[in-house]
């Protein structure tokens, strides 16, 4: 096993105007993981941001591409370490849990650790976003088969190999939820910490929109389930396209039975197009599974190019 300080600790701070709270966070993580490299990557910052992260310490890029899935995408790609822990800029994340999370990763050799947020400032959470965090978890572990406690957390630890063989497709704050779905579909092994969630410093603002972040949520659920999961959707809208043709099909079949005749013809070519639709449906969710097995594959060949967090060099 390896030991804390032969690992590469990479801090990662997407920012967006938290010139009340930057400096506060750099050294909080400076303080709890010495000899980490703190990065800030600015997204258009039009305040004090950028000169704050640096002269704190930190090492400070910008991705001119808003949105929070362009930055962590810009993140992965650029940075190299052999662990990465990931937290907003706005100090909401204890700084104090990031060794206990890294510890874990470690000595269980997992691919990912989330820090799921426990609250007792009002003003932390709203209740809102409570009921939809609930909702959210629910439907991914509905369609997925399991979840986390807390899918939208931002403060994570990741290993290499979870980063390098993670193709980031999201723009925005559906970042989360994707990140979520890579683990649980190339059946990473993962864990959870319960971390305390602090209000935001009086001057931090949060960029979150509920209704509209919410859609771009659920879409993206809904989009990863149609790639992911190509049968169970296509399939779905297959069978859902059965049960109405066999509905509208009973009475034509009951006249046909009593008189020989199909007195609606129209609604007859309409179950019989149904029908064909449905078995189109169902034949290309046979054929996108296909597909999606193939990029699964490569997914975990880029995963498994990297050892685990901690383990021996030695075979």
């Amino acid at each position: 096993m390896a030991l804390m300080s032969d690992l590469r600790i990479a801090v990662l701070l997407p920012c967006y105007n938290e010139e009340a709270a930057i400096s506060e966070t750099i050294a909080g993580f400076s303080s709890a993981l010495p000899g980490a490299t703190i990065y800030v990557y600015d997204n258009n910052s039009r305040d004090r941001t950028v000169e704050l992260a640096r002269a704190g310490g930190a090492v400070v890029r910008t991705e001119r591409q808003q949105g929070k899935g362009n930055v962590v995408r810009r993140m992965f790609a650029d940075v190299d370490a052999d662990i990465y822990v990931m937290a907003d800029g706005d100090l909401t994340y204890d700084p104090k849990a990031a060794p206990g999370m890294v510890r874990m990763l470690v000595d269980e050799e997992l691919d990912m650790v989330v820090g799921t947020r426990q609250h007792e400032a009002k003003e932390a959470y709203r209740g809102g976003h409570v009921i939809g965090n609930r909702l959210f978890t629910s439907l991914l572990a509905g369609l997925f088969g399991r979840s986390f406690t807390d899918i939208f957390s931002g403060y994570r630890v990741f290993s290499r190999r979870f980063v390098k063989s993670f193709p980031v497709l999201s723009e925005g704050f559906e970042i989360e939820t994707e990140m979520s779905v890579h683990a649980l579909e190339l059946r990473m092994p993962v864990g959870e910490v319960e971390t305390a969630y602090g209000a935001r410093p009086e001057g931090s603002a949060s960029k979150l929109s509920t209704y509209r972040d919410g859609w771009r949520i659920l879409k993206t659920i809904g989009t990863l389930y149609r790639v992911e999961r190509p049968v169970l959707f296509y399939g779905g809208l297959g069978a859902l396209l059965i049960v109405a043709a066999v509905v509208l099909a009973m009475p034509l079949v009951v006249t046909y039975l009593d008189t020989g005749l199909v007195p609606r013809f129209p609604t007859a070519i309409l179950v019989t197009g149904m029908v064909i639709i449905a078995v189109l449906s169902f034949f290309a969710g046979l054929i996108l599974d296909t597909v999606t097995r193939g990029r699964r594959e490569v997914r975990r060949l880029a995963y498994l190019a990297h050892r685990a967090p901690g383990a021996s060099d030695e075979a």
